[in-house]
């Protein structure tokens, strides 16, 4: 593994606080997050196929979703929000490893109870700031990342705040395999237009859209989440597909 890049760190993501968390969800934060996070930097170096292999259920808090098993691949999802991506994606592949990171409790109390309640084993959570969790990562070890929605920091003097930015374009192309996928979505059309200059400048990206219809209609796995149904952006949103180049 190369060693790992340096971020500042510069805030990526908006509001500091949620909403109160239910007694449910604050239980479950407290009894079964710590048996599902991903480990923290005093662990050094990250292989994701070993973090899923641990099997975390040899505590008595531990639930049998904790139990560890062997990934076909590894997904990574940055900014999962309410986890309706998370979890569905999850259901639906139960031989795939996913990691999702997401900065707020609010949000990682969310994708704990969709854990629960669908005996999910399948799911390691960091709570922070992803790059935190990814710097960490072996190079090569995902097949896929999602970046759905993240904050566009529309105002052109919080731009530097924006998540895709050169240098986690690096990290990201060190981080997804050849021929691994990167998902991004937004509705905001000028963080569309950001994006696709930053990533068609990077000749590790490749993007293989033909036609408007590749980037204006959901891919056919996509799962809508609650953030897209509130339309709070400037368009209808834009999926934009790319494909880690040899």
């Amino acid at each position: 593994m190369k060693p790992p890049m340096e971020y500042a760190l510069l805030r990526t993501f908006g509001r500091a606080k949620g909403r109160p968390l239910s007694l449910r969800q604050q239980n479950l934060l407290d009894a079964l997050l710590p048996h599902l996070e991903v480990p923290d930097a005093d662990a050094g170096e990250l292989d994701p196929r070993e973090m899923f292999a641990l099997a975390s259920n040899e505590h008595s808090l531990a639930p049998p979703a904790a139990e560890g098993f062997s990934p076909k691949e590894i997904w990574l999802e940055i900014g999962f929000g309410g986890g309706e991506h998370l979890i569905e994606q999850a259901k639906r592949h139960p031989d795939i490893g996913f990691i999702g990171c997401e900065p707020f409790n609010e949000g990682i109390a969310k994708a704990l109870v969709g854990i629960e309640e669908n005996n999910l084993r399948n799911i390691r959570l960091h709570m922070g700031d992803a790059r935190e969790a990814t710097m960490r990562l072996h190079d090569g070890c995902l097949d896929r990342c999602f970046i759905l929605f993240a904050d566009p920091w529309p105002k052109t003097r919080h731009h530097k705040r924006r998540l895709i930015q050169e240098d986690f374009i690096v990290e990201l192309a060190r981080l997804i395999r050849p021929d691994g996928m990167l998902r991004l979505a937004t509705d905001w059309a000028d963080y569309a237009e950001w994006m696709l200059e930053r990533l068609l400048r990077d000749r590790r990206f490749r993007w293989n859209a033909t036609c408007v219809a590749d980037w204006k209609n959901p891919p056919a796995d996509h799962v809508t989440t609650r953030y897209e149904l509130k339309k709070l952006g400037d368009m209808p949103p834009v999926f934009l597909d790319f494909v880690r180049a040899d």
